[in-house]
């Protein structure tokens, strides 16, 4: 692989909120990163061109097919020469399998499944946003990582527990523990959460994110995928990650060790940090962005989960037990559920409500025997159980 100082980059959904600040980063970093392609849904070809132009990419693909004579036409616009250009639901992962030194998989949703598996087959380092093509994946992923270290996690949260992971020995940690901000509704009775508005839940007091992302956040489904996500990545047990409401979003992650010392990582909430870290594994660039202000009177609050209101940690911890391709299922079904969400078509907490009720029905695979046809027949299962359940709603 490439040094550090000169390594080569394709950049997964660039056009999204970590794919622009991926390029924030390595356009103040031009001496360390070369970013070979972009690659993006078709949603907006002309920032799709516009970044080419800026990065220098020599190749830049679109999922859209029928975006491609609006993107050739963005990129002559913004006077790039002699870029290649591929289209179709396969092109991210072509682009990821050509053995750049750093692939960053920013792409929202389970599509990333094939990117992620294309850029571990080819030897490159995996800089993972996208936590769905882990959670559905599972073994599959792990099967094709070639390294310990080939996949580094982009979460804020998982890279903190890379981070403080640093401190101590794998047989050292008793626990993970995963902090969460708690979303829009934080503290609200039941009653209020059951009336919340897709407005509401968009309007996340910490962070900016798409509507996806920021709608699993509010039900905290997020927080379940993220705990399916650490228990892959770092082999701990489900059941030995604990979630903790943190509203400041300033403690990341934890990993609490053995002798009873817990190891904190601590940054303002800025996703820039993590994208550096995971461009630069395992070193750290200089800068990204301004700390904490230790001149400054400050209170950081922890607080237990409201899992009775909030249970979708819980269905998390359920799906992991179950089987090897529960939180497939429990991935897709909720992403047809938000999907139904934002259009107005059911309520708030009908989305946790389906995804439990589908995946009481799912039957499962055991364990070690899982392929990708599991995995694809599971997740259209689910998006079909679901969509039967939402109908009876």
């Amino acid at each position: 692989m490439g040094s550090v100082t000169s390594r080569s980059v394709v950049l997964l959904g660039s056009t999204g909120s970590i794919g622009t600040q991926a390029i924030d980063v390595i356009s103040r970093h031009p001496d360390r990163f070369r970013v070979e392609a972009l690659s993006a849904g078709g949603g907006d070809v002309a920032l799709l061109a516009r970044q080419a132009v800026a990065v220098g990419a020599g190749t830049v693909a679109v999922a859209d097919a029928s975006r491609v004579a609006e993107l050739e036409a963005a990129l002559g616009a913004a006077g790039a020469r002699d870029v290649e250009v591929l289209a179709g639901p396969d092109a991210a992962s072509e682009v990821a399998g050509r053995g750049s030194d750093v692939v960053l998989n920013g792409i929202t949703g389970s599509v990333g499944l094939g990117p992620t598996l294309a850029a571990l087959r080819g030897g490159s380092t995996l800089a993972l946003a996208n936590k769905e093509s882990l959670v559905v994946g599972g073994g599959l992923v792990k099967a094709a990582r070639r390294r310990p270290d080939q996949i580094v996690p982009v979460d804020s949260e998982h890279s903190a527990m890379a981070q403080a992971l640093r401190a101590g020995r794998r047989d050292e940690v008793r626990r993970l523990v995963l902090t969460a901000s708690g979303g829009p509704f934080r503290g609200w009775a039941h009653d209020a959460v059951k009336a919340a508005t897709a407005e509401q839940a968009l309007a996340h007091p910490t962070w900016s994110m798409g509507p996806v992302v920021t709608v699993n956040s509010a039900t905290l489904m997020n927080k379940g995928l993220e705990l399916i996500e650490a228990h892959l990545l770092f082999d701990v047990p489900a059941d030995d990650i604990t979630v903790v409401v943190h509203p400041q979003s300033v403690v990341h992650s934890m990993v609490e060790f053995v002798d009873g010392s817990t190891i904190a990582q601590a940054s303002p909430p800025d996703m820039r940090l993590p994208i550096a870290l995971g461009l630069s594994w395992p070193e750290r660039l200089d800068p990204v962005q301004a700390p904490c202000d230790w001149t400054a009177s400050v209170a950081w609050t922890f607080e237990p989960l409201d899992e009775a209101t909030f249970p979708a940690v819980s269905l998390a911890r359920a799906a992991v037990r179950a089987s090897a391709t529960h939180p497939a299922v429990y991935n897709a079904a909720n992403e047809e559920c938000v999907a139904a969400f934002l259009d107005g078509r059911i309520g708030f907490l009908d989305i946790v409500r389906t995804v439990e009720e589908v995946l009481e029905a799912h039957a499962g695979t055991v364990a070690g025997s899982v392929t990708l046809d599991d995995v694809v027949q599971a997740e259209t299962w689910a998006r079909e159980r679901a969509h039967d359940v939402l109908a009876r709603r």
